[in-house]
C-alpha cells in the first residue's frame, strides 16, 4: 500500500506545484503586460515626436519641440502678442477646408487640456421611459439654444476598449448627474466596467 500512498502524494503535490506555478504565472502577467504596454506606448510617442525634428543626438528634437511648443503658448497668452494670433487665427479659419479641419481638431484638443475642459461631468442616460437601460456619458454641452434644442444637451458616450464614441444630442430629463471623478468615470466605460468604481 506505501507505493500507492506515495505515488498518490506526489502526484497530488505536483498538481498543487503546477496549479501554484500557472497562479503565479497569471499574477506576473497581470503585472508585466500593462506595464510593458503603458512603456511601449510612451516610448514610441516620445521617439515619434523625436524624430519629428532630424538631428543626431537623441531627445534633442523633442526638447526642442518642447520648447518652443511652451515658447509659443507664452506668446499666445502674452497680451502684447495675443491680438497677432487671433488676427491670424481669424482669416485662417476663413478657408473652407481648413476651417473643419482646424475647428475641429482645436476644440477636441481644447476638450482636454484648454480653460474650459470638456468631458469632466459624467452623467447617467436613461435610454427609456423606464430608465431599465442606463449609459454613461459625458456632457459637451449644455445649452442648445442656438438651434432650436431648449432643454436639450449635448452628452458624449465613449466606446468600450476603443477611442470612439457617439454624440447624442438628449432631454435633460433622461440625464442624472453621475457621483463620480471624470477620470474614473472615462476609465470605468473604457474598461468596459472592470475598473473605476473604486475611485473617488
Amino acid at each position: 500500500m506505501k507505493p500507492f500512498f506515495y505515488g498518490q502524494y506526489f502526484t497530488a503535490m505536483s498538481k498543487f506545484t503546477f496549479n501554484r506555478f500557472i497562479t503565479y504565472f497569471l499574477r506576473g502577467l497581470l503585472f508585466v503586460v500593462p506595464l510593458a504596454l503603458t512603456v511601449y506606448v510612451i516610448f514610441q510617442s516620445l521617439d515619434w515626436i523625436d524624430g519629428l525634428i532630424p538631428v543626431d543626438i537623441p531627445g534633442l528634437g523633442f526638447i526642442l519641440i518642447v520648447s518652443a511648443v511652451t515658447f509659443l503658448g507664452f506668446l499666445v497668452s502674452f497680451f502684447i502678442t495675443r491680438p497677432f494670433f487671433e488676427y491670424f487665427e481669424k482669416y485662417l479659419i476663413k478657408i473652407p477646408l481648413v476651417n473643419i479641419i482646424y475647428s475641429s481638431l482645436k476644440d477636441l484638443i481644447g476638450a482636454f487640456v484648454g480653460d474650459q475642459k470638456k468631458f469632466n461631468k459624467p452623467v447617467l442616460v436613461a435610454m427609456d421611459e423606464n430608465r431599465r437601460l442606463l449609459k454613461l456619458g459625458f456632457v459637451t454641452n449644455e445649452s442648445l439654444k442656438t438651434i432650436d434644442l431648449e432643454g436639450y444637451i449635448s452628452v458624449y458616450m465613449p466606446h468600450s476598449y476603443a477611442w470612439s464614441g457617439n454624440q447624442f444630442l438628449v432631454d435633460k430629463k433622461f440625464i442624472t448627474p453621475l457621483n463620480m471623478s471624470s477620470t474614473a468615470a472615462m476609465k470605468f466605460v473604457v474598461s468596459g466596467g472592470v475598473s473605476g468604481l473604486e475611485e473617488k
